[in-house]
């Protein structure tokens, strides 16, 4: 990976964070940069679930904000959010009345490299996935 890869960094908080998240990174994944294509309209789809299932798990499961950090490469985008819970995701059983349980599953059948790192000496985690192009 490049040095010089195309990067956004947002800092996010509140209900509004998800929907945010989803307009930065569409406007970002959506334009061609430094002579690299604009990403397919399937990739950018999935990048978009993958990070809007990050995000809103991010602001709703923890006491703060969080970081969104997307890196565009030549096979995809890699994704991190940062949080303030050194909790895990968890696979549970979707529900099939609108309760939830689904994000977890999709963020791991659509991104690859799916990564959890604990921050040290703070609480808090990074989750890394790569969403690919």
């Amino acid at each position: 990976m490049s040095p010089k890869s195309p990067i956004l960094h947002l800092e996010l908080n509140g209900g509004e964070a998800p929907a945010y998240a989803r307009r930065a990174a569409h406007d970002f994944l959506e334009r061609p940069v430094q002579g690299a294509p604009a990403f397919p309209p399937v990739a950018v789809d999935a990048a978009l679930l993958v990070i809007s299932e990050l995000v809103t798990n991010a602001v709703r499961h923890t006491s703060g904000g969080c970081v969104l950090d997307l890196r565009r490469t030549a096979g995809g985008v890699d994704v991190a959010v940062t949080d303030t819970s050194s909790a895990e995701p968890r696979l549970r059983q979707p529900g099939r009345q609108g309760e939830g349980g689904w994000g977890w599953h999709l963020v791991n059948r659509l991104a690859t490299g799916v990564e959890i790192r604990h921050r040290g000496g703070r609480d808090g985690k990074t989750i890394h996935v790569h969403v690919p192009r």
